[in-house]
């Protein structure tokens, strides 16, 4: 599945959704607790719960990929953890804040 922002993606048998913030620079497959996540806007189909255990997705954090420079904002927090291509995303940290000195 191709990957453009703002495309919201869903992750069956879990409460887990997210949005896509930087698409990748080359096609990639994510994966959120070993599931494959769909387009949610498509539906989301029945699934049994994954059976893949790892931290949690938490909203309103931002997951990056640094290889493919995949960038995710989890909208819905739910069963972890994100993973593009089998690596584990990690939660973006914040951006420092210039001085006022």
């Amino acid at each position: 599945m191709e990957l453009k922002p703002g495309m919201k993606l869903a992750v069956p048998g879990t409460t887990t959704e997210v949005v896509v913030v930087r698409p990748p620079s080359s096609p990639v497959v994510v994966t959120c607790a070993g599931v494959e996540v769909v387009d949610s806007t498509a539906g989301v189909p029945e699934a049994p719960a994954p059976t893949e255990a790892g931290e949690d997705v938490l909203i309103g954090k931002r997951y990056l990929d640094e290889d493919s420079g995949l960038e995710l904002l989890c909208s819905k927090a739910g069963a972890g953890p994100l993973s593009a291509d089998g690596r584990t995303m990690s939660v973006k940290g914040a951006q420092p804040l210039p001085s006022s000195d």
